[in-house]
């Protein structure tokens, strides 16, 4: 594709890799480093003028470096005279802030969706998922659940829960049944993951055969490898954890890629995972 560039921040280089793989590109070249105060630096390595430029860094790790070195990034590239200038966010910084303070952008942005990848990976990877119940770990995931639960003409349940204080959950409450079913746990973020670990033992309590969890973004931070090692979910394998896996979302990021580059429609990929 013409008159295109495809930067890495320190966020997730293999992913970008692997987007710019995909579109049969080459990586911007781009340093990053601090200078002895600790002050972000940021050197973009060849030009891009005129060009649709677009830049891959999350909110994840050292969040607020990756969040200012994205800034510089954007900046950077705005004063050497890129004719757009888009960031590629995996996991949005500061979004679980209260709802009330949050604002509304005035860019243009677009929200892609997960849920076409969940499917896929369920039916290639959960054999008896015929006979599951799909479950959100909190009420708010109601919504979330009862989608992916109607696409796959499944039940679905969630549990209440009652916290004591953030990142502990004082009681859970199932509204469901997943007796003798394998039980797939959707939530969108788990960071210390103590509360996707007790709605395991909840579900297992419950009478579900199998439990995996699917989580969009996996913060995995404090106790959070630990809790997984010792919890009731089904073992696969990841460096340091046996019961991780990761679903590849490179090629939904390519496309959105692609197709905003070219002034095309993204609301494809809301329900379709490209190949």
């Amino acid at each position: 594709m013409p008159n295109i560039k495809i930067f890495s921040g320190s966020s997730h280089p293999d992913l970008s890799q692997k987007i710019a793989d995909r579109l049969g590109l080459e990586l911007g070249k781009v340093v990053t480093k601090k200078f002895s105060n600790q002050e972000t630096c940021v050197e973009i390595g060849e030009s891009v003028r005129g060009e649709d430029v677009y830049i891959v860094q999350s909110g994840c790790g050292e969040i607020n470096d990756n969040l200012m070195e994205l800034l510089i990034m954007i900046n950077a590239c705005k004063i050497a005279s890129a004719s757009r200038v888009t960031a590629v966010i995996p996991c949005f910084p500061y979004a679980r802030q209260d709802k009330k303070d949050k604002g509304f952008f005035d860019i243009p942005v677009d929200n892609l969706y997960a849920e076409p990848a969940v499917l896929k990976w369920i039916k290639e990877n959960i054999n008896e998922w015929k006979n599951c119940t799909i479950v959100s770990p909190d009420a708010g995931g109601a919504k979330r659940v009862t989608s992916i639960a109607d696409r796959l003409n499944v039940d679905f349940a969630l549990i209440h829960k009652e916290r004591k204080k953030a990142n502990e959950v004082d009681r859970m409450v199932l509204v469901g049944d997943v007796k003798d079913r394998v039980a797939i746990l959707v939530d969108d973020m788990a960071d210390t993951c103590g509360t996707i670990c007790h709605a395991a033992d909840k579900l297992v309590s419950a009478g579900a055969t199998k439990v995996y969890a699917i989580l969009t973004h996996g913060i995995f931070s404090g106790p959070a490898i630990s809790r997984i090692n010792t919890a009731n979910f089904e073992a696969d394998k990841i460096k340091h954890c046996n019961k991780i896996q990761v679903i590849d979302i490179s090629m939904i990021l390519a496309e959105a890629i692609r197709r905003t580059h070219n002034g095309e429609s993204v609301s494809y990929l809301f329900s379709h995972v490209p190949l």
